[in-house]
């Protein structure tokens, strides 16, 4: 957790705010509640797109503001103001009492503290020149460009932000955290004739600029993007049908994310929207299956030290071999639900209210070997990468693309094929999984996770799976 005194001369020293007075303001807010927290924020953030061989666009943004929130029984309210000051605080308190009408709640007892720290404080933003920043996305171009006659197009953004948060709950109970974000993408158009392809890479993480920075990472982007790109203007129709799946580790992860990972949240159970209600306790996947939600992870996109409440993040198994064993709480549902906070209190800023997101969600290794995998399919698909995707939470229905995708023949990765759509249903994609690859591993640290309107980054990551039986909307006729 960050320094509490860095965090006070941001939030008071440099406002002019008395930290007594907020302290009060706060806990005369939240008297009579069942909890509730000022969430205070200063955020810089930068990014640049360098395209068709020029800056596109350059921007700098700081934010700052807070957010108070009182919550009775399961009414919350909340209110939020983008400037930093007493009078405002105190005005936000007299509008979130209103909840507090007719209630005469117990204040939960606030979160435990950690003494951890999963990233570095510094802010990156400053540490590199704006020159140098541009230089090396027209380096990038260059590179790309160079690598082959049949590139076209080349797309090339850098971002990152420095997230001080202050939390303050009623009774002076204090909580921080120091939030650095970077982020490179880059993608590649390439041209044969008249037909067109493309193929992309991003990398991430709670760092600084430095390791994004280094010509061995952005040449190792570019390579992975270029290789994409050719691969899909090889690619021929892919089928449609039912038939076997196997999708490769990593970023493949974003499906058990979207179609299981959402519908394991404490929200949806606890109002029983979810195609996993009631199940606590049940096989709700195939033997083997274990599923954990990571906040803990060193430098990780989708780490956190603490939540948006305050709660230290955790490692919560979700399901263990098949076993349904854990929902991803925030503070409401967990006190609504007779559970524990695990750590997943997340909000995209000071004018959002938290609810309960994942961090880094993954599916653990088995004991297969990829080319073992590969070689017991007869006709199907073999998924490596994804582009959007679709996802019901109450059916658990969904629908995803795949950016990268071959046919599996005779046990062998034969064509790569394009507009491969996986269709199916998250709960039932679970119960047939019939083999578990020993490689898992992590995404290169580019999610961003929407839900009610609000994005936050994450996390994502799976060993190579095999789904026996999944309808694949093709485009061979």
């Amino acid at each position: 957790m960050a320094d509490l005194k860095v965090t006070d001369s941001l939030f008071f020293d440099k406002t002019g705010m008395d930290k007594g007075s907020v302290d009060r303001i706060v806990s005369d807010a939240l008297q009579g509640c069942d909890d509730g927290e000022l969430f205070m924020e200063y955020c810089q953030s930068e990014s640049f797109l360098f395209d068709d061989g020029k800056v596109k666009s350059a921007s700098f943004d700081t934010s700052q503001g807070f957010g108070l929130r009182a919550v009775a029984g399961e009414t919350t309210g909340f209110a939020h103001a983008s400037n930093l000051d007493e009078q405002s605080i105190a005005r936000a308190a007299d509008t979130v009492k209103a909840v507090r009408s007719g209630a005469g709640g117990t204040l939960a007892a606030p979160p435990i503290g950690t003494n951890q720290q999963l990233y570095t404080d510094e802010n990156p933003l400053p540490m590199v020149p704006f020159d140098v920043k541009v230089e090396t996305l027209a380096e990038i171009d260059a590179y790309a460009r160079a690598k082959d006659p049949r590139v076209k197009q080349v797309t090339a953004s850098l971002g990152g932000s420095w997230q001080a948060v202050h939390i303050v709950r009623a009774g002076g109970e204090a909580a921080a955290d120091i939030r650095p974000l970077v982020r490179l993408n880059v993608s590649v158009v390439v041209g044969d004739g008249t037909r067109m392809e493309s193929g992309s890479y991003g990398t991430g993480g709670r760092v600084t600029y430095e390791e994004f920075l280094k010509p061995e990472t952005w040449r190792a982007a570019i390579d992975e993007a270029l290789r994409q790109a050719l691969v899909n203007l090889e690619s021929v129709d892919a089928p449609g049908g039912e038939m076997p799946v196997v999708l490769g580790p990593g970023w493949p992860g974003i499906l058990l994310h979207e179609a299981v990972g959402h519908g394991l949240e404490g929200d949806f159970n606890r109002k029983k929207t979810s195609a996993f209600s009631n199940l606590m306790g049940k096989q709700v996947a195939a033997k083997g299956v274990t599923v954990v939600d990571d906040g803990t992870f060193t430098d990780r996109r989708g780490s956190l030290t603490i939540d948006d409440e305050g709660t230290p993040t955790s490692k919560t198994v979700l399901i263990e071999d098949g076993i349904l064993t854990g929902y991803l709480q925030d503070r409401l549902n967990a006190r609504l639900m007779g559970m524990k906070p695990t750590g997943n209190g997340r909000r995209e800023s000071h004018a959002h209210h938290p609810m309960p997101r994942m961090t880094n969600t993954f599916m653990l290794s088995g004991d297969k070997t990829h080319d073992e995998i590969i070689s017991t399919v007869k006709k199907g698909i073999y998924a490596v990468s994804f582009g959007g995707g679709q996802v019901d939470i109450t059916s658990g229905k969904f629908v995803f693309s795949a950016t990268e995708a071959y046919m599996i023949e005779d046990g062998k990765v034969t064509r790569p094929v394009k507009g491969a759509t996986l269709i199916g249903n998250g709960p039932d994609v679970l119960t047939k999984v019939s083999m578990i690859g020993n490689d898992m591993k992590l995404d290169p640290g580019i999610g961003t996770c929407g839900k009610d309107g609000q994005g936050v980054p994450v996390g994502v990551g799976q060993p190579t799976l095999k789904i026996e039986q999944l309808t694949v909307g093709g485009t061979a006729i």
